[in-house]
């Protein structure tokens, strides 16, 4: 399949050449070219974010506690009310990243207090991914030692067994397996197994890091805070396990928490699946990698400006985010023009529409083999999967 994504923002794709090709700047050169405004941090300002969120999250749930009968002949509107609750909801998770980066305040302690606890509420283990998203951004793209949305490489049977699978399937139905799977349970899979992490780090756990599952993600020196992520996580499950018992019945906990929650997770493995996958874009070995290469194959998209503001530009404004991830949310769109501006032949948008590139990705990014430039997704011909 051709791709038809923007690769580079200020000329056409047919104008430009590999990133291999190019000169790739310093970390330095690449903050230099940043306005130094956009790395200052108001928690005030925060705050005032943080509380729309909250708030707006809210707001639909009290919405719907007032008018939607709690009954099955009203579930098509209990399925619309999850789809905007958990949008909206979306932004308080994207308010607690910030926090794991340490963006939201100039104190660290601040950060991560609202960050445990909003993450928490949302069933999401705050230092455990603090951690494992860290390692993520300091190992961007690379084929091997990357974390989350690692590709599988077509010479190994991993590989293989992918392009076999899509084969015996056909692009559609294998499209359909990989975007369903992948957006309703690919999240707490990872967060239990490490699927999607790197292969080298095998089988891990963000609420248990000791055996059987390995340790290289959670190394004995932060035991005790991915401890206390899965007290977060635990105690959010009690209180929707009172919840249920106090309304005699499983259905408000499901109707009100579950349906958003799991629109919630749709939302992050889509951003973060996209922000790093597309048919053009390249992953790298150890010989070829570098920090700031592996940030500039982040990838920002148009979501529109209505998804935008509600989960404060994570998706339009990723690649600055991946090139320094301490710039605060509202500074990212300055952060964003100063750097396509700056280097115009690194910096990627792909203005295919979200759902396109969604059915791109789960149907034609299956395996990646080695290219010109990295490692490259390749046809689904089993063959071309040889070694």
């Amino acid at each position: 399949m051709t791709s038809t994504s923007t690769r580079f923002s200020v000329a056409s794709a047919s104008d430009t050449s590999d990133v291999s090709d190019l000169k790739i700047p310093t970390t330095k050169e690449v903050r230099a070219a940043i306005p130094s405004e956009c790395f200052e941090q108001s928690t005030f300002t925060s705050f005032a974010y943080c509380l729309f969120s909250v708030s707006a999250t809210l707001a639909v749930t009290w919405f719907a506690w007032l008018f939607i009968p709690l009954s099955w002949a009203w579930l098509p509107v209990w399925m619309a009310y999850a789809v905007v609750c958990g949008t909206v909801a979306m932004g308080g998770w994207v308010i607690a990243h910030e926090c794991g980066h340490g963006a939201f305040s100039k104190s660290k302690r601040l950060s991560n207090v609202v960050g445990f606890v909003l993450h928490s509420l949302l069933l999401v283990p705050y230092f455990s991914w603090q951690r494992s998203h860290a390692v993520h951004h300091a190992k961007t793209n690379h084929v091997t030692e990357g974390e989350t949305h690692v590709p599988k490489k077509s010479d190994t049977e991993r590989g293989r067994r992918a392009l076999r699978l899509r084969s015996k399937l056909g692009a559609k139905a294998f499209g359909v397996v990989t975007i369903a799977s992948r957006l309703g349970i690919g999240w707490p899979l990872y967060l239990v197994s490490g699927i999607t992490g790197s292969p080298v780090r095998g089988a891990t756990n963000h609420f248990w890091p000791w055996a059987p599952f390995s340790s290289s993600l959670f190394p004995k020196r932060l035991a005790s805070k991915v401890f206390w992520s899965s007290i977060g996580v635990v105690t959010t499950l009690v209180l929707l396990v009172l919840w249920a018992f106090a309304a005699g019945s499983l259905a408000p906990v499901l109707a009100f928490y579950v349906g958003p929650y799991l629109v919630v997770n749709a939302w992050l493995v889509t951003y973060t699946w996209l922000q790093h996958t597309n048919e053009d874009v390249p992953h790298y070995d150890t010989d070829e990698w570098s920090f700031v290469k592996g940030a500039f194959c982040s990838v920002d998209r148009p979501y529109g400006r209505v998804i935008n503001f509600l989960h404060h530009n994570i998706g339009s404004t990723h690649v600055v985010h991946h090139l320094n991830s301490s710039i605060p949310h509202y500074h990212a769109d300055t952060a964003t023009k100063a750097v396509r501006e700056a280097f115009p032949a690194l910096y990627r948008f792909d203005s295919t529409p979200v759902i396109v590139a969604l059915w791109r990705a789960g149907a034609s990014c299956v395996a990646v083999t080695k290219s010109n430039d990295g490692w490259s997704y390749v046809s689904s011909d089993v063959s071309e999967a040889r070694p």
